[in-house]
């Protein structure tokens, strides 16, 4: 069976993230930040490479302890990390403010305002453990922010996700150390909603 693997972030990969050094996020934690981004692509190729060789007779599978546990459990960490910090890379690097257009109008359909929606933001954010979300129901056909206390939460099941904020503290020890709201603040300048707006776009 063929293995598809995916695509180890590079250094040229933070080009757009190092402009959020003007609002406080500085280049040494994107390059830091940088490491754990390819360690979470390095172990999701390592366990998928590892699951197409495993042997699946289900009378060798455990729900205490198995291989197969194992690897399953370990691999939506992994593939859940690299895909968070696929979203966060690309969606960050901008000018922040409020976004124009579709995004937008279902900000406001959800939440009353964009300032109403910033509010909930950085609460979901200090609440959250791991990551805080904005995402496009498929269902509902309106944006929701999710709480996520860990890699292996993303995304809500049958949401786009438009926005990933990492608020585990490697995102911002070095620049704030424990003050996460004014790290939150400053992600809030750097968010480029016009790559938001493309994810959205691409179901709409």
């Amino acid at each position: 069976m063929e293995v598809k693997l995916v695509r180890v972030p590079e250094e040229s990969d933070l080009n757009k993230a190092l402009n959020t050094a003007v609002n406080g996020i500085s280049e040494a934690t994107h390059k830091e930040h940088l490491k754990l981004w390819q360690g979470y692509a390095n172990k999701t190729n390592e366990i998928r490479k590892a699951l197409a060789e495993l042997d699946t007779d289900p009378a060798k599978a455990n729900q205490i302890y198995s291989p197969m546990r194992a690897l399953k459990a370990n691999y939506a960490f992994a593939y859940g990390g690299y895909l968070n910090h696929n979203v966060y890379f690309e969606t960050i690097g901008g000018s922040g403010g409020a976004p124009e257009g579709k995004l937008a109008d279902l900000i406001a359909e959800s939440f009353g305002s964009f300032e109403a929606w910033a509010a909930d933001w950085k609460a979901t954010g200090i609440s959250a453990r791991g990551w805080a979300y904005l995402g496009y129901d498929l269902e509902e056909k309106r944006v929701h922010t999710y709480l996520g206390d860990g890699q292996d939460t993303y995304p809500a099941w049958n949401n786009v996700l438009l926005l990933a904020m990492d608020v585990y503290e490697h995102a911002y020890y070095l620049d704030f150390q424990t003050a996460r709201a004014k790290y939150i603040d400053a992600y809030m300048k750097s968010i480029d909603w016009h790559a938001a707006a493309k994810r959205l776009s691409q179901v709409l």
